[in-house]
């Protein structure tokens, strides 16, 4: 009992043997002379005819990318074809996709593969739109320039999100972190750990406690990443999509990441729709097209529209319960942890936790969340 009192809050409890990437060949849990015999048997050296430089390539190369750049303009060929085909791979594209995710976030891996698929992605509908849907004639330069603006601009804001989502310095190097932001340096780090250590100072009844991994005293609303194994100031969760946490200093960046995507996305899928069905309602068009298989060119276009309708649909539901969550002022993480500990109130259908703690109203919650990043420079000053 004394035990689960001083047990960090899910999802920071310590990983069990089944989990951890030391014991690979580990099978049961909470059995400390199992792991260390299979520890033991797993550094022996290999009595194959496989190398250590294959060994590397195996454990390091990141081979989950090959499958997108050759899978996805296949699948979609394929489901091109025939509208009975594009059913059955639009269907298995998601559910392979989801078996996936899966499969790698069990293991606590990071991997490019969804980055990878969303990057790959983005430019290939960009391409079918400029060398089949525009030669068409019916997108006018401004619509062509409007699409293209907001292909950029996410690529640009995806570059400041992947900058980093301040992960949460040594306690001895605070002090040093501080220092060298006034002199004029800057970095996510330095900005959520000199906006902590602010807020300290302001509330010093505010408790810190010690990460049971990384061993360093970290500011409430602060989380662990398994996946990242590091610690993150107000952590929301790892998003997989860009390999990244999503934490104090990129969660506003990355909310206006996916507002600014789902728009661009629902207004080039609305153009092609209407270049392809132009008689059609578009949610009809959407539906029921039957005149666009008549031609290769077309029926590729129409899949691609299907499968950026479906990639759409899932950010639109992530950038929904992002809002919801800043409105509530709460984090996906701390949503967790409220439904484990049953803490928290459902709200909205389950949209979102309530947990009560920190939300202020609907006003003050939105203030604090578009501040926080700016706060440390004004702060600092």
């Amino acid at each position: 009992m004394q035990w689960e009192k001083l047990k960090p809050p899910e999802p920071d409890d310590p990983l069990c043997c089944c989990e951890c990437d030391i014991y690979r060949c580990s099978c049961c849990c909470d059995c400390d002379d199992l792991d260390e015999a299979f520890a033991r048997w797993d550094q022996l050296p290999p009595r194959g005819s496989r190398s250590a430089v294959l060994d590397a390539l195996i454990d390091h190369l990141e081979i989950s990318m090959i499958p997108v750049l050759l899978l996805l303009p296949l699948l979609l060929q394929v489901a091109a074809l025939h509208y009975l085909l594009g059913i059955v791979v639009l269907t298995a594209l998601p559910s392979l996709v989801l078996w996936y995710y899966y499969s790698t976030h069990r293991k606590k891996r990071r991997t490019l593969f969804f980055l990878t698929l969303s990057l790959y992605s983005l430019f290939y509908m960009y391409y079918l739109f400029i060398t089949e849907i525009v030669p068409r004639g019916d997108v006018s330069h401004l619509q062509v320039c409007t699409v293209t603006s907001g292909m950029v601009l996410t690529i640009v804001l995806l570059i400041v999100t992947k900058r980093g989502p301040g992960f949460v310095a040594p306690v001895a190097s605070l002090h040093e972190t501080h220092t060298n932001r006034e002199q004029g340096g800057n970095g996510t780090t330095q900005s959520a750990a000199s906006c902590a250590a602010t807020s300290a100072k302001k509330s010093p009844n505010t408790k810190w406690n010690k990460c049971a991994l990384c061993n360093v005293m970290r500011p409430p609303r602060a989380g662990h990443c398994r996946t990242c194994q590091r610690c993150v100031y107000r952590l929301d969760h790892h998003c997989i999509w860009i390999n990244s946490c999503v934490g104090q200093a990129n969660h506003r960046s990355f909310v206006v990441t996916l507002a600014v995507f789902v728009l661009t996305s629902l207004y080039g899928i609305g153009l092609v729709l209407s270049s392809l069905c132009p008689r059609q309602h578009l949610v009809t068009a959407l539906f029921y097209c039957p005149a666009v298989y008549s031609q290769p060119s077309t029926a590729l276009c129409f899949t691609c529209a299907w499968f950026s309708s479906i990639v759409t649909t899932g950010l639109l539901y992530l950038l929904v319960v992002q809002l919801l969550n800043i409105s509530f002022n709460v984090t996906e993480r701390e949503s967790l942890l409220a439904l484990r500990n049953k803490t928290g109130r459902s709200r909205l259908r389950g949209l979102v936790i309530d947990t009560g703690q920190h939300s202020r109203g609907f006003y003050k919650n939105w203030v604090e969340f578009l501040t926080m990043a700016d706060a440390s420079g004004h702060n600092e000053k």
